[in-house]
């Protein structure tokens, strides 16, 4: 049987729960078909590149599965027909990876990034370094600002 992968996008309104049950519904019509869901991945509510219908941000699900193509097209049709599913593109590929998809892995990566390191010598600073003992640079006393002021 043909190997597809799923990725729908959900309203931002419902609830993650709400997403899975429809996973599970598309699950259970692919069941009835004859197929089998391999791989299944929630990417959490994410902002969309543009507003569809109304909606600035979704609800991301990846379902990985093997089904004959008869089944594919009725979960197709089921999602297209779903008033909470926005979005739905279905791809036939050669072989289901086990491991995290992108969006995961890269997820996973940001949070080791948090912490960017000191900033760079000299790039931010006005120039001036703490401790220089040039003359321009040193403090003046009152006495030596009222002198210059008279000369």
């Amino acid at each position: 049987m043909p190997l597809y992968e799923c990725v729908f996008i959900a309203r931002s309104e419902i609830s993650p729960q709400q997403v899975e049950a429809i996973a599970d519904q598309m699950t259970e019509v692919l069941a009835q078909g004859g197929g089998e869901v391999r791989k299944r991945e929630y990417w959490g509510l994410r902002a969309l590149a543009y507003r569809i219908k109304k909606n600035r941000k979704g609800h991301y699900m990846l379902l990985g599965f093997e089904a004959p193509p008869a089944a594919v097209q009725e979960m197709e049709r089921q999602l297209s027909l779903h008033e909470d599913v926005l979005r739905e593109l279905t791809v036939r590929v050669e072989e289901l990876d086990d491991q995290p998809s992108a969006i995961i892995s890269r997820r996973s990566d940001d949070r080791d990034r948090s912490f960017r390191g000191p900033k760079p010598a000299g790039r931010f600073t006005s120039g001036r370094v703490r401790g220089d003992d040039r003359e321009e640079f040193r403090a003046r006393s009152r006495d030596e600002l009222d002198l210059d002021m008279e000369e």
